[in-house]
């Protein structure tokens, strides 16, 4: 490479370095904090009434599309919905779940709250948080995610009821 070449080429090497460590921040921020951008409306329609609209990043593709498939039996309620927004709900899901590698082996039961990141991310919860009567479950993300309706799970935004 010409001596003139290397002031640039050190430039532009930096500059893409710089721009992978910003995307990749971003990324990281995001699977930390599961965030949901853009939620499919047919998803918040029918699945945001009972609950929050879990971010889809939480699950392995595998964990939704068994989870839609048996929407009559949706952990004790029958959820069931018209073929056509199964497989809308399930195509979105399937797309936007997880890349997380800690959220890739499905959960027992394919239930969130017992993937190895969520036990991870909670386990200095005290066992007596999740049956206080605000919270009743670990599943009622709401209950200490004052921002869970919006996809954000920040720590920042964490708040014990009593």
């Amino acid at each position: 490479m010409p001596f003139d070449l290397v002031p640039r080429f050190a430039a532009v090497s930096v500059v893409a370095l710089l721009a992978s460590l910003a995307v990749s921040d971003v990324v990281a921020e995001a699977d930390d904090t599961r965030t949901q951008i853009n939620l499919l409306p047919k998803y918040r329609q029918e699945c945001a009434t009972c609950h929050i609209a879990y971010p889809p990043v939480m699950l392995p593709p595998a964990s939704w599309q068994r989870i839609l498939g048996n929407l009559s039996h949706h952990f004790g309620s029958d959820a069931s919905l018209d073929a056509d927004s199964v497989h809308q709900i399930s195509t979105w899901l399937t797309a936007h779940s997880s890349g997380n590698a800690d959220a890739r082996a499905a959960p027992p039961e394919d239930r969130i709250t017992r993937s190895t990141w969520f036990q991870h991310d909670h386990a200095e919860v005290p066992a007596s948080v999740w049956k206080r009567p605000a919270v009743k479950s670990a599943s009622n993300c709401a209950a200490c995610h004052t921002r869970a309706d919006q996809g954000n799970f920040d720590e920042h935004f964490i708040h014990l009821p009593q």
